[in-house]
């Protein structure tokens, strides 16, 4: 029987894309799901690669899933490779506190990240002009970018006005499934209006001056990049709660933590006041980023106050 990509679910409908056919008006099938998916509680997504068998009507029936590379629950979606992190310099500021809760919710998910900061022209010179306008300098952003990329995490940079970076960022999208998440306002739809020729996403400003709220989509929907490779057009996570991650392994969602600490003394360790714990003599001789240890201090706090709660 033929396989295809599911790239888009609406109302009970799978629209799948055959396998070896581009994402073009009229390539694909659209499907139901066989009963025995919703008797085991298994719900086909977005981004799965499934068969399915042709009906006679023209349309299908999806009959199996096959394996999962990962998987989100917001948004609804299979087999991401890639989570582009969006987050402006400034308007509003970076927060790397929040960086970091995203970049653990990514990690916990096994997906690839690529770190996307916006408005790179807004930058200042000085510190007098960043305390005066509360924005970032441009050596503050230098070393946040020289730690983060250190860490591992590639990244680009964008202007206001979209006239650099965009290419960067489809080079790294090239051929893979991916979706987009950041904060609100930094300019993820202003990035995937550029992206995508003819996409029309409502942006943030726009919507708060209608009166509207923010731009919220009803369905996931992959889309076509120039270069092959397919895009979610429904924002990346919407709630950051960590009711996903547990306290014994939140620090092997920090990357650089999870690099040394096999060489704990003990298994498990959560590296607060633990003799021999390599993280923390990371932390004391530099090689660790006070910074990213002090986050990790406050979510494994967030962890744990949510167990005692729950």
């Amino acid at each position: 029987m033929p396989q295809g990509l599911i790239v888009k679910a609406l109302s009970g409908y799978y629209y799948v894309l055959p396998e070896g056919l581009a994402l073009l008006e009229g390539n694909t099938v659209t499907c139901r799901g066989r009963g025995v998916f919703k008797n085991r509680n298994i719900t086909p997504l977005v981004g799965d690669r499934v068969v399915y068998e042709a009906t006679e009507n023209g349309e299908g029936t999806v009959t199996e899933i096959l394996p999962r590379t990962s998987e989100l629950i917001r948004p609804p979606i299979a087999n991401v490779n890639v989570v582009v992190l969006v987050f402006s310099v400034t308007e509003p500021v970076l927060n790397t506190q929040l960086l970091d809760k995203f970049l653990v919710h990514i990690e916990n998910t096994g997906i690839d990240v690529l770190l996307c900061f916006t408005k790179s022209d807004l930058l200042t010179d000085t510190a007098e002009d960043a305390s005066h306008a509360k924005e970032m300098t441009s050596s503050e952003f230098e070393r946040i970018t020289k730690l983060y990329e250190g860490i591992g995490y590639p990244f680009v940079t964008t202007s206001s006005r979209l006239e650099e970076g965009v290419g960067a960022i489809l080079g790294h999208l090239d051929g893979k499934v991916s979706v987009f998440a950041g904060q609100s306002g930094v300019g993820k739809s202003s990035l995937l209006n550029k992206m995508i020729s003819g996409l029309d996403l409502e942006t943030n400003a726009i919507s708060q001056r209608l009166g509207r709220g923010k731009h919220t989509t009803r369905h996931v929907e992959l889309l076509p990049l120039a270069n092959g490779g397919l895009v979610a057009d429904t924002p990346g996570f919407s709630q950051l709660d960590f009711m996903e991650v547990e306290a014994e392994g939140l620090s092997s969602c920090f990357r650089e933590f999870a690099a040394v600490a096999e060489g704990c003394r003990f298994r498990g360790c959560l590296h607060l006041h633990e003799p021999d714990c390599k993280v923390r003599d990371g932390v004391a001789s530099g090689t660790i980023a006070a910074s990213r240890y002090d986050h990790y201090l406050l979510f494994l706090t967030e962890i744990k106050d949510r167990k005692r709660r729950y």
